[in-house]
């Protein structure tokens, strides 16, 4: 991670030329990893024993609306035995498939995985469920929920996207994260307002990014270590301002006004739909805008193409005249600002004022969402809503009385990122320049 790129000697392949054709011949026909249709295929027998053949007997019952809604639904029973074991099945179809194409010497497509998620997903939880003392959940509130657990995840993740895009790792998410949150917390209590304590808080995470960016660019600290060193500090100084400051001094400096949810009228009354995209604080608002800019931006306008292509080809990017480590700068500066949104999560919407480590590790959970969603600002916001997903669910299951033992669901959360990180999903191919500084000459 400490190597460094100076200027290349020999030219770089142009498109249409036939070195750059070998190359892309040479990518394509690397062989098949046997890893996916292993996983998928053990995953699959693992639901065929213990959510079909051991499923409980009972009938799951899940809500679909709410009694806001402009009209009810009927709630949706699933015999928790027929419905695990016929899902089970699915699941076994589709990894028998993807074996199938290893065989051809030919990957697994996308959709594969994601409906093989989908449905496990399910089958858990019609197993969960079905098993419970009170074998009836909130669908509706499972999800919403899932969505407002998720967004620090989001925001943390497209901070990653941001500076892993440029070529430079950003394990200092969770210091971004704590450090935005304790920043709100006091800006929107001595000044009580809650938009000053937002600006604020991103503020906070551009300063820890710019700490990042100065060392890891500038001085070519390796960049891990510059991350980690800053979690800690972050860490120990809000904790420290925290005992000494804050707990001492509860109304004039851990008091913040909180941002209410605002509720868009009839859309909000749609049943599931309503409560994910129209029944949020204005942060929810701001992750659903931030997750279709950052997408934009990347993929579809001349300042993507520049930031991917200093993430891939620093040299080749150089040669262009883009100024390699400005931009680097500008964007690890900008990812620091939008974790700091995340972070003002916490202390602005969850709860109303600021604990120590109130950001809980999320910010290693984000890491994780942003491998997961192979750098992809959708793909990360989906992966986030999948952690998300998994740390609502522990919390109702505990709740309803799931035979699961408590420790087991508490570590659902984590379980899930394990998975994702290991490759459930497929080997994912980061940015080749990431964590690799720029030394120009």
């Amino acid at each position: 991670m400490s190597a460094t790129i100076s200027s290349p000697k020999p030219e770089t392949p142009q498109p249409g030329t036939p070195e750059l054709a070998g190359s892309v011949a040479a990518v394509s026909a690397k062989p098949v990893s046997w890893r996916t249709p292993v996983l998928l295929a053990a995953f699959a027998l693992i639901a065929l024993v213990f959510f079909g053949f051991m499923g409980p007997q009972e009938t799951a019952s899940f809500g679909i609306s709410t009694g806001s809604d402009f009209f009810q639904l009927p709630a949706l029973q699933v015999n928790a035995f027929a419905g695990g074991l016929v899902l089970s099945v699915l699941l076994l179809g589709l990894a028998g498939y993807a074996i199938y194409l290893k065989t051809k010497d030919r990957p697994a497509p996308g959709w594969v995985n994601i409906v093989f998620i989908v449905l496990f997903v399910a089958a858990f939880l019609i197993w969960v469920v079905g098993g419970a003392r009170t074998p009836s959940i909130s669908l509706a509130g499972l999800i919403a929920g899932s969505v407002t657990l998720a967004v620090p995840l989001v925001f943390g993740s497209l901070s990653g996207v941001l500076c892993e895009r440029v070529g430079v790792v950003n394990i200092a998410i969770e210091g971004q994260l704590l450090g935005g949150a304790f920043t709100a917390a006091i800006v929107a209590t001595i000044t009580q307002n809650p938009f000053i304590g937002l600006l604020a808080a991103a503020a906070a995470g551009a300063v820890v990014s710019i700490v990042l960016a100065v060392f890891s660019i500038k001085y070519v600290v390796n960049q891990i270590i510059v991350g980690v060193v800053l979690n800690v500090l972050v860490s120990g100084v809000t904790g420290f301002l925290f005992s000494t400051v804050m707990q001492a001094n509860k109304a004039q400096f851990n008091s913040p006004p909180g941002l209410s949810v605002i509720e868009i009228p009839v859309l909000s009354s749609i049943p599931i739909i309503g409560p994910i995209l129209f029944r949020q604080s204005i942060v929810g608002y701001l992750m659903y805008a931030a997750v279709a800019l950052v997408w934009i931006g990347l993929f579809k306008t001349r300042w993507g193409l520049r930031v991917r292509a200093v993430g891939e080809h620093p040299q080749a990017a150089d040669t262009m005249g883009i100024n390699v480590n400005a931009t680097r700068f500008w964007n690890v500066t900008l990812g620091g600002a939008v974790a700091g949104i995340g972070g003002s999560f916490f202390t602005l919407v969850a709860i109303d004022s600021f604990t120590k480590e109130i950001s809980g590790g999320r910010g290693f959970i984000a890491l994780a969402a942003l491998i997961f969603g192979r750098w992809n600002p959708i793909g990360a916001f989906f992966a986030a809503l999948l952690f998300g997903f998994a740390d609502n669910l522990q919390s109702i299951v505990t709740i309803i009385g799931t035979p699961v033992p408590s420790q087991f669901m508490a570590m659902l959360p984590y379980l899930v990122t394990v998975l994702a990180v290991a490759g459930l999903v497929g080997k994912s191919r980061g940015p080749a320049a990431s964590g690799i500084p720029y030394v120009k000459g």
